[in-house]
């Protein structure tokens, strides 16, 4: 299969879908890769570049759509400059397109693709579960994002971000207020505090609390239970009580911040203002707002998008393309999100539209003609078995309400719910026959062993049960800290086992003994390297 690259025709934009590095992982996965000459340019990746990682150059852009079967893009589909033609209608009829398309603000967008007959994904639809991190082009633009956010509000204010004292006089350090923790606020406020300023934070998921201390700034806490917590980890709209004093707050905080990062958004929903007009005008003169929501809107009242002005002496800074001002290092990042997307999809010799894998139906838009965002809720265990097709439902947007049929066919209009409960799941048969076979075995073992061997088997099988009620049962978002209480629990088990088969038996007790030692050490080795990947994702 041929991958095409075309070069990115939005205004400003600078990042391309793949560089040369990440071209070579695409070839290896077995594509073909062409690009668009000159698409990496304004990221300083030349055609030769491309050309010595086995990529093809196309010399325009209908030659690429052309002859690509998947098109792998930044921005959404739009009418071409030169060609005076929509994207989408270069496309060929059953061909992919990969890239942002922001389905819920392009409605227009995904019918002229579906006209089309496409398959398009849409990356920053892809779920922020903890398999998915990988492919997450979100986060890794928006940590970008938040790095460079810093960097343009240190580009405009006055002073150095660390306190000095010299021999000229004594510079107090920068005050800075993050609104907004998710991962854009998160890289803002390592970002600053590296550069030494003095940093607070405030979001309303309390969820984030020990991360921003973790990083040395001060969280800033209402006295509120309310949690704005939603759907796959984005924050909620709060009550007005809430807004109320989280405005309060904010109106104290301007007077003596220097700076304001806001990085506030609700998907699917304009961007909430959190600075008002009022607490701009009260702001020191100097001070400097980096709006990141600047694009839907923006959380500062006087923010322009796209723009960069004074608004009486405070410096608004509303720029929409940051992850684009640095393009080298986010084209290396979205093309290696994109990579791990085609790798999970099959590669180049089996790719494939699996609707079964929550990532790819998340992501999926358009399948073959057909809109299907948003993606349907996931049912309980029977709806999973009478709809095998259904996925996570990651989008804030519900799905839309199925009317009921005033056809005479009454069990076209009956819920799958009902019709599964008028019969016993086949399931649910096989689930009783394995207890009844599991409870044969363990009472045929209690018959037949030693008193001494029943102890520790009895011991054994309650500590499985315990830990698969623990354990199982924790939310992925949490595996990973996770490890190290589980790291504890082998080492434990290691221990026990070690003392098990220190007599070199051939008994049933010495043969447990050697699996639980190897299994142990299994889950012990796992949740190092775990761990070591998550640390080097935070090393500079």
């Amino acid at each position: 299969m041929k991958i095409g690259i075309p070069k990115e025709i939005y205004r400003g934009e600078c990042r391309v879908a793949a560089t040369p590095d990440t071209a070579k992982h695409l070839v290896k996965l077995g594509f073909d890769v062409l690009i668009e000459s000159g698409a990496g340019k304004s990221a300083n990746f030349t055609d030769d570049a491309y050309i010595e990682s086995e990529c093809k150059i196309a010399p325009d852009a209908p030659t690429l759509w052309a002859e690509a079967d998947i098109v792998l893009k930044v921005r959404p589909p739009q009418m071409h400059p030169e060609l005076g033609k929509h994207e989408a209608e270069l496309l060929n009829e059953g061909n992919t397109l990969i890239g942002f398309i922001w389905p819920a603000q392009n409605p227009e967008l995904l019918e002229k693709l579906a006209a089309h007959k496409a398959t398009v994904l849409a990356m920053d639809a892809v779920p922020r579960i903890t398999r998915a991190q990988k492919m997450d082009a979100l986060s890794s633009m928006a940590n970008l994002a938040g790095y460079r956010a810093v960097i343009e509000a240190a580009n405009h204010f006055g002073r150095f971000f660390n306190g000095q004292i010299t021999a000229a006089g004594k510079v107090p350090p920068a005050k800075v207020l993050v609104i907004g923790a998710g991962v854009a606020g998160l890289a803002a406020i390592s970002t600053a505090k590296s550069l030494g300023a003095i940093v607070r934070a405030f979001d309303t998921r309390l969820v984030v609390k020990e991360q921003i201390q973790s990083l040395g700034a001060e969280f800033l806490e209402l006295n509120f239970a309310e949690d704005g917590t939603g759907e796959g980890g984005y924050a909620k709209v709060m009550s007005d009580e809430f807004i109320s004093a989280e405005m309060e707050l904010f109106a104290t905080q301007a007077k003596e911040i220097d700076i304001i990062i806001t990085t506030a958004l609700i998907p699917g929903k304009k961007a909430p203002v959190l600075v008002t007009q009022e607490m701009v005008e009260s702001m020191k003169a100097g001070s400097v707002i980096v709006d990141l929501a600047a694009e839907q809107g923006g959380n500062c009242a006087v923010t322009k998008p796209g723009e960069i002005y004074c608004y009486k002496g405070v410096t608004i800074v509303g720029l929409t393309d940051l992850p684009s001002r640095m393009a080298q290092q986010a084209s290396q990042l979205y093309g290696i999100n994109l990579y791990h997307l085609l790798k999970e999809m099959g590669g180049g010799d089996r790719f494939k539209i699996d609707l079964e894998d929550e990532v790819i139906r998340s992501a999926l838009v358009v399948h073959d003609g057909k809109i299907t965002w948003p993606p349907p809720k996931k049912e309980d265990k029977t709806d999973k078995e009478q709809m095998p097709n259904s996925s996570v439902k990651l989008s804030p947007s519900p799905s839309p309400r199925v009317p009921v049929s005033s056809s005479p066919n009454i069990t076209a209009s009956v819920s799958p719910r009902i019709l599964a409960s008028s019969s016993v799941p086949t399931s649910k048969i096989n689930k009783d026959l394995w207890l009844i076979l599991i409870g044969l075995a363990l009472f045929g073992i209690g018959i037949s062993a030693p008193s001494d061997f029943l102890s520790h088997f009895s011991v054994f099988v309650l500590a499985c049960f315990i830990g698969w009620q623990v354990i199982w049962n924790v939310k992925p978002a949490l595996h990973t800290p996770l490890m190290s209480v589980t790291n504890a629990i082998s080492g434990i088990i290691i221990i026990g086992g070690m003392l098990q088969i220190s007599e070199l038996s051939s008994s049933p007790s010495t043969i447990l003994g050697a699996i639980a030692i190897l299994i142990g050490t299994i889950n012990i080795s796992g949740g190092f390297l775990v761990t070591q990947r998550m640390l080097r994702m935070f090393q500079k």
